[in-house]
């Protein structure tokens, strides 16, 4: 199928997702998303990030993208087709071989009962992407871009690969489609601090190499800043802030950025953590809050903060949703 010409790689707009929660005899419903907006250009191939702390809807807004979650609202569009309206083949055949994900776990992913190159001949064969007497040779050319080779997995079960070449294998996998978008959700939070920079790397390389853009989801900033090309920062739903990595990151605009940048730990030992928050209480106040979903925990909260949700603003090269910009 042939994307509509002169349109976008990704358009998300105004994306939100709204779960319902039964408690006892009654229910409360919550935007897990709430109006999302940013774009993917086509042909210019990046990394863009989006970040937050545990429960910001980073994770949903993922699903959505990857047809795993159907929005509540707004517009999901890939290379100009409504992604809602695509039928069950056109999902199969062009959507998801186009939008691969990368997980969080690699050993998760796949079957300890399954050889793990089972998983990367049943996606060539399912795609059809080579006939069969060239599969070794096409997979083996895929395994290469991840730094490793189709002797090194071929007939081996999931236990006999590290955690690296597992995830290695996962990317492949992912790669062997020839996708425009990749989706990672977390991909080197279960890989210790070793492995998670060759994987980063191997990223940087695979956008430029394979032109590929890449949707990074993390809660890790020092791996945000080293990879993304631009971040989006969300909290409770919203976008508070995005734009250029080096301006988000560098020179922090919402009070909410600058909040999680400093809750980077220091290598200091005269420096110790010793505030104590019940993340899930703090959820669930901030995810039903009037105003702004930041205004509890603000040190720059005005009164109209406590009744208004903020617009979006244009600021310093980047967007930023808080009133301090009005």
């Amino acid at each position: 199928m042939q994307p509509a010409p002169n349109t976008n790689l990704l358009e998300v707009a105004d994306l939100t997702k709204t779960f319902t929660v039964r408690q006892g005899f009654s229910s409360a419903s919550f935007d897990a998303v709430d109006d999302a907006t940013f774009t993917l250009q086509s042909g210019q191939p990046e990394i863009f990030t989006i970040a937050g702390e545990s429960g910001s809807g980073k994770t949903t807004l993922a699903r959505m993208i990857m047809g795993m979650e159907l929005p509540t609202g707004g517009v999901l569009r890939y290379k100009g087709r409504d992604v809602a309206k695509l039928s069950g083949r056109e999902r199969r055949s062009w959507f998801f071989r186009e939008v691969q994900p990368v997980f969080q776990d690699p050993f998760a992913t796949f079957s300890p009962l399954k050889r793990v190159d089972h998983y990367l001949y049943e996606t060539v064969a399912n795609y059809k992407i080579t006939d069969k007497r060239g599969a070794d040779a096409y997979i083996d050319s895929i395994l290469h871009e991840v730094g490793l080779s189709i002797m090194e997995v071929k007939g081996r079960y999931l236990n006999e690969l590290s955690g690296g070449q597992a995830q290695r294998v996962s990317i492949a996998r992912a790669l062997l489609t020839h996708p425009s978008l990749i989706v990672a959700d977390e991909p080197v939070s279960m890989l210790d601090a070793s492995l998670r920079m060759s994987i980063v790397n191997m990223f940087r390389k695979l956008k430029d190499d394979q032109q590929v853009s890449i949707l990074y989801i993390t809660h890790d900033l020092a791996t945000a800043y080293y990879m993304a090309d631009r971040i989006a920062i969300m909290l409770r739903g919203w976008i508070v802030e995005m734009g250029p990595v080096e301006l988000v990151l560098g020179n922090p605009l919402h009070p909410y950025t600058q909040n999680l940048k400093a809750s980077i730990p220091e290598a200091d030992p005269d420096k110790v953590w010793t505030e104590k928050i019940s993340l899930s209480e703090m959820e669930s106040e901030e995810y039903t809050l009037t105003g702004c979903k930041f205004a509890g925990r603000c040190p720059h909260v005005m009164e109209k903060c406590r009744s208004h949700v903020p617009p979006n603003f244009a600021h310093e090269g980047r967007m930023v949703k808080c009133f301090l910009y009005e």
